[in-house]
């Protein structure tokens, strides 16, 4: 029997907020590490390298706490399910973002939230509101704006990120029906689990060595910021509520502006601007009106 309690809520939101920016600015900085390295690596192997170091990193930092309740699950069929979530998730970010802006990319994964909201609708029976439908068509009205199809803009590589959004939303539904079960420890350290396990079987067959020990250094660098921007987002829900943590995602578009201007001197176009903003703009409403609907039942 798992006797681990899940942590205890602390109202601090202030403290939530910090923990949340942080986790806004480490995530753009992984995501241009993984266009640096996907110039020279396959993507399956990026992958490896950010999954199989974020796997260690859990089992080093909770292990000691938790012992061996981080490994016991009521629920390992859909532990597995949320683990090839965010392989594909994963796998297709890593393919895509060679060959979009950093930026671009994650205005398109920004559509994963309202996804969200219509997979919670048959996945997890919670009710869908007339405006929340409208929300989830402008902010995918949004997505075509950014990736423009019938333009040189749109490419294979735009469906990808597409498809990584989608899983993203299939992982978050998962998880959902996760909690309470598991400890979020044990549902972090599943998530990456199977996948580990394939690509490791898969990595003999693609594996290239680094070239230098600053790409090692940047390939053992993505699991351990991808584990501490999770790790912070764990810990700002833990200090706020999710209504008011939801909306700084979309922070990250800052980050994944600078970034992409200081590393491929990228600079946005006004069709990712305003894609952005559609985009942005339902997934504000969905959350303003997910909280009402939670203060007045």
């Amino acid at each position: 029997m798992n006797t681990t309690q899940t942590p205890s809520r602390v109202s601090r939101p202030l403290i939530g907020v910090l923990y949340m920016c942080g986790a806004c600015a480490l995530f753009p900085i992984m995501n241009g590490f993984v266009k640096l390295l996907a110039a020279t690596y396959p993507p399956t192997q990026i992958v490896w390298f950010r999954i199989v170091v974020h796997l260690v990193l859990v089992a080093i930092v909770f292990t000691p706490r938790l012992g061996l309740d981080l490994f016991r699950t009521r629920r390992i069929g859909l532990q597995f399910a949320s683990s090839v979530a965010m392989l594909l998730s994963t796998l297709f970010f890593f393919s895509a973002v060679k060959y979009v802006g950093v930026a671009e990319a994650i205005a398109v994964s920004f559509v994963a939230p309202l996804a969200v909201v219509f997979l919670a609708w048959p996945m997890l029976g919670e009710r869908i509101t007339p405006l929340r439908i409208i929300a989830v068509v402008i902010g995918f009205g949004g997505v075509l704006v950014v990736i423009r199809p019938g333009s040189s803009v749109f490419q294979w590589a735009s469906v990808l990120l597409l498809g990584s959004a989608l899983c993203y939303a299939l992982y978050q539904i998962i998880i959902r029906r996760l909690a309470g079960a598991d400890h979020p420890a044990t549902s972090i350290f599943y998530s990456v689990l199977l996948g580990a396990i394939l690509l490791s079987a898969f990595m003999p067959f693609v594996w290239k060595g680094p070239e230098n020990w600053g790409d090692l250094g940047l390939l053992l660098s993505l699991g351990a910021l991808g584990g501490l921007g999770h790790y912070c987002v764990a810990k700002a829900l833990t200090f706020a509520s999710a209504n008011l943590i939801a909306p700084l995602n979309y922070t990250q578009m800052i980050g994944s502006v600078i970034v992409g201007y200081l590393l491929f001197a990228e600079v946005p176009d006004l069709y990712t601007w305003l894609g952005t903003a559609l985009i942005v703009g339902a997934g504000l409403v969905v959350t303003v009106q997910a909280a009402r609907a939670r203060r007045h039942p």
